[in-house]
């Protein structure tokens, strides 16, 4: 029966290494140094969060029924997942106010970049700009806001 790959040594708690991949399919057998991958550092209970949030399709509150653990606990579960697979910590505060402070946001850039268009358009209307010149623009309006 096979079993779930490791990452740490149950002996030093080193890393450790996956040196040999096997196919059970055409037996062929690959041997080298590779790495177990972002979710192989994942504890069990990591990879519970993980897969709970997957079933539930990212409902906090499905995960709390599933898991039988409180709101606040499933939050700090996902944010300690985050961080254990890279992402880097939120910003310490409310996360409403972090949507609408992201939602303002994206409202103002886009507000900004319907401007720029606009003001774009007027300058080839009044051929201040050539076809060409405007089409480039607007291509490069969107490439500096990405």
């Amino acid at each position: 029966m096979p079993h779930d790959v490791i990452a740490t040594c149950p002996v030093c708690s080193g890393e450790l290494a996956v040196t040999r991949l096997h196919c059970r399919a055409c037996g062929t057998t690959l041997e080298g140094d590779f790495n177990v991958g972002r979710f192989g550092h994942l504890s069990r209970e990591q990879m519970a969060v993980l897969e709970s949030f997957l079933r539930s399709r990212g409902n906090l509150r499905d995960m709390e029924r599933e898991l039988s653990l409180s709101y606040p606990t499933i939050r700090a579960r996902v944010e300690a997942l985050v961080r254990a697979l890279g992402f880097g910590p939120r910003a310490d505060g409310d996360e409403a106010a972090d949507v609408a402070g992201a939602a303002a946001d994206l409202a103002a850039a886009s507000a900004d970049l319907v401007a720029a268009r606009q003001r774009i358009l007027e300058q080839l209307a009044k051929h201040e700009l050539s076809a060409e010149d405007a089409a480039t623009a607007i291509r490069n309006l969107g490439r500096s806001r990405s």
